[in-house]
């Protein structure tokens, strides 16, 4: 295709950007702030510096109209309910006291005040604080952030579009609160909410907002008529409403479907969409509709969520398509920026034939740049980008780094016994209990303990030279005693190495694992101040040599006590990547699993008894339409039973998973056929209890009794009440006691206490259950 001019000249533009700064900037303020040695003004302006710092960097990439209020101390949800004054009873007092540290209360919680339940955001690794409303709930408008961010920008002399949770996808967000009815719909809100919406769309108006975006990617899920109404409503009333600015309605992370007709047909003044391999179908629905006359499009044709670099002249042809369908058609990504790294460049550990594949946000708003400037002047303005880039594409096609014929063989030669266990779960379940010994309820924790200065001072001092490998490892072996030490004097029953080794539970795989690239500085939020940094999957994966192994030998051997052998699976080895987009998912996982199986086997064979695999992301990763989840679970469970299937039937296998809607997928859990599964509980008041026991769940289960995301040390006897609430639901004898996730990010202070408390409430219960069969 030789693109033409647009009729209009295209403009490039983001929905967001990575918050943390070059060096998680904000990151370090926050938690200096919370720790004491950062003031309330230096944490502002240190955001403030940020938000400053990234318009300019879009500006000068060629972005021409820049996102603001997409900034936030913690997480954008959690602002929205700020700007609609959703506070929590609970919580507003300490709101009213001070609205920055009340801010915190709701992210974090307090000693005695319980946080928001957190989750993740659609099918990414991004947690979100989850509004609780309920028939009572009074909202009212409070545009104070968005107002002063969008003042800022313009004060830079930037053209700026605000960006807002739109007020659907918010109410579909929520949850009831604490004591309202569980069949409460939130959505019931929504003509006591949008009053408050056009308040603040006026108040940016005044401010000097031309456009507003209003996001609702709820809408790309399967809607009933009744939400695809309230969408109508929505937008019918906000589109008319008086003082108004333009409004754009954003979705993102796959296809609109049967809300498109609605939003076209609504009195807004522009859409957003998602025209990406996972939004694709977009084009042929917007064509159905009869496009957007008179009305603005936003095009997102390069991938916000993973970092290969775009193809040109694939983009080109799909926004020639759009021109007709739309007054005028301008470029974005396909969501907002926060979901990848800041800057490829700075990775200088990768070969530069390489980095030359790679696009994080900073290459990703040179992308778009590049579109914009081909769609509006033609494609010979953009001769030489476009022949650089079909060099570096062809140059990763043909790449020995994407192909290992015998990993393939292996894939290849994979049969359905290979993803069985030898004997079913009810003779597995009496060998493992003779074998391991455990009394009722046993107590264990998920894996990892604090990593602390120390720690962390000992990796640099290795980096630096200044301690040898040996002298490392020393400081690792004096870790895992101490760990191990604490777990046995206070009467944990199974229990873990605490992980000193290990950078993260994704990374120090990956790093182990050939097909796998590790970055440097590819740091992306995945809740609060909370960064993790994504290895890239490029290629072909095998596992040269043992990679958990011996840490976990050297840890059984202080010990009679067992101790699990520690994993991370198959899905979330991909899900937490950067995952290769040029073979099906579940060929990737298959390569992965059989990996992770070998390491499953040498574990085993070197004596280990109980072995995790942790799955936190297989609900994450379910795609977001109904139709498309049987494919996806039949392919991610069996990469699960693939990885663990090849042990005894007295080995005992774990998994764990956290933060999510697991009543979606409990069919799927059972399918894992683990032994034991660990669940994140303490936010949702046991919820997942519940569900477990409606499906028959027919497994050994630990709801979580302790939330590691908050500082909060839970008393003995809330841990105590937790453990009957979840007794209500599974047996005693096959319910475990264990906190919701790994320990990684608390303190020591905060982690004996509360495990402590944990094993206290173990004790306090088994006690009241004896006494019931005595």
């Amino acid at each position: 295709m030789t693109a033409k001019p647009a009729a209009a000249a295209a403009r490039a533009t983001v929905y967001g950007y990575p918050r943390q700064g070059q060096n998680r900037e904000l990151k370090n303020a926050v938690e200096g702030y919370w720790k004491g040695r950062v003031t309330a003004d230096a944490l502002r302006q240190t955001a403030a510096d940020l938000r400053r710092s990234n318009w300019r960097q879009l500006a000068d990439a060629g972005i021409h109209e820049v996102p603001t209020g997409d900034s936030s101390y913690y997480d954008h949800v959690l602002d929205t309910s700020v700007m609609v004054g959703a506070v929590p009873k609970r919580h507003r007092a300490a709101v009213g006291a001070d609205a920055l540290d009340g801010y915190f209360a709701m992210a974090r919680g307090t000693q005695d005040v319980a946080p928001l339940e957190m989750t993740k955001w659609f099918d990414t690794n991004y947690h979100y604080l989850v509004p609780e409303l309920g028939p009572d709930t009074a909202f009212t408008a409070d545009s104070g952030k968005q107002v002063a961010e969008l003042k800022e920008a313009l004060a830079l002399g930037l053209p700026a579009r605000p960006v807002l949770v739109g007020p659907v996808t918010y109410l579909l967000l929520a949850k009831p609160a604490p004591g309202v009815a569980a069949d409460f719909e939130p959505l019931t809100l929504l003509d006591r909410l949008l009053p408050v919406y056009a308040e603040v769309l006026a108040d940016l108006r005044a401010a000097g907002a031309e456009w507003v975006q209003l996001d609702e990617p709820a809408l790309v899920q399967d809607r009933t008529p009744a939400e695809l109404n309230a969408a109508a409503r929505a937008y019918r009333d906000l589109g008319t409403a008086a003082d108004r600015p333009k409004l754009l309605v954003a979705s993102y992370f796959g296809r609109l479907g049967d809300a498109l007709g609605v939003l076209a047909t609504s009195p807004v003044d522009g859409l957003a969409l998602d025209f990406t391999e996972s939004g694709a179908a977009n084009l042929d629905d917007l064509a159905a509709v009869g496009g957007l006359p008179g009305k603005r499009l936003v095009a997102g044709v390069v991938n916000g969520r993973n970092i290969w670099i775009n193809d040109y002249q694939k983009s080109l042809t799909t926004l020639g398509t759009l021109l007709g369908l739309a007054d005028r058609v301008d470029v974005a990504a396909s969501c907002s920026l926060l979901h990848v790294p800041l800057d490829a460049t700075a990775e200088h550990d990768i070969d530069p034939q390489v980095r030359r594949w790679l696009a994080f946000a900073r290459q990703k708003t040179a992308e778009i740049a590049t579109l914009a400037r081909g769609l509006a002047r033609g494609t010979g303005a953009i001769a030489t980008e476009l022949a650089a880039n079909r060099a570096d594409l062809a140059s990763r096609a043909g790449s020995a780094l994407t192909r290992d014929p015998a990993v393939r063989d292996r894939t290849a030669a994979i049969t359905d016994a290979d993803g069985r266990r030898s004997q079913p779960y009810a003779v597995r379940t009496t060998a493992q209990r003779a074998h391991l010994g455990l009394p009722v309820l046993p107590t264990t924790s998920i894996g990892s303990f604090p990593q602390t200065d120390e720690l962390r001072v000992a990796r640099a001092d290795l980096r630096a030279g200044r301690i040898d490998a040996a002298g490392y490892e020393e400081r690792i072996k004096d870790e895992i005693r101490e760990v191990l030490s604490f777990q046995e004097k206070t009467g944990v029953d199974v229990l873990v190495h605490g992980e000193p080794e290990r950078n993260d539970m994704v990374q120090y795989f990956a790093e182990q694992l050939t097909g796998y690239l590790a970055t440097q500085h590819g740091w992306v939020q995945s809740y609060g101040t909370r960064y993790v940094r994504p290895p890239v999957l490029a290629g072909d994966i095998s596992r040269p040599e043992p990679m958990t192994v011996r840490w976990t030998t050297y840890a059984q051997a202080q010990t009679s006590k067992p101790v699990k052998g520690m994993l991370t699976g198959p899905v979330t080895m991909l899900a937490w990547s950067f995952v290769r987009d040029d073979q099906p998912l579940g060929e990737t996982a298959r390569q992965v699993a059989l990996a992770l199986r070998d390491e499953v086997n040498d574990l085993e064979a070197a004596g280990t008894s109980v072995i995790q695999v942790d799955e936190p992301a297989l609900r994450e990763t379910l795609p977001l339409r109904a139709a498309e989840h049987a494919a996806y679970l039949a392919w991610a469970t069996e990469s699960f039973r693939l990885t663990t299937s090849g042990v005894r039937p007295d080995t005992q296998i774990h998994t764990h998973m956290c933060y999510a809607e697991f009543g979606d997928i409990v069919q799927a859990i059972d399918d894992l056929d683990a032994d034991v599964i660990s669940l994140e509980a303490a936010r949702s008041h046991m919820q997942v209890a519940d569900e477990l026991a409606a499906h028959g769940y027919p497994r050994e289960a630990g709801p979580g009794v302790w939330d590691i995301h908050s500082p909060r040390v839970p008393g003995a006897e809330e841990a105590a009440a937790l453990l009957r609430k979840g007794l209500e639901a599974i047996p005693a004898e096959r319910l475990w006691v264990n906190p919701d996730c790994g320990l990684k990010t608390r303190g020591w202070p905060e982690t004996r206490a509360s495990l402590e408390n944990l094993v206290a409430a173990a004790r306090e219960v088994r006690t009241e259950l004896a006494s019931d069969d005595g």
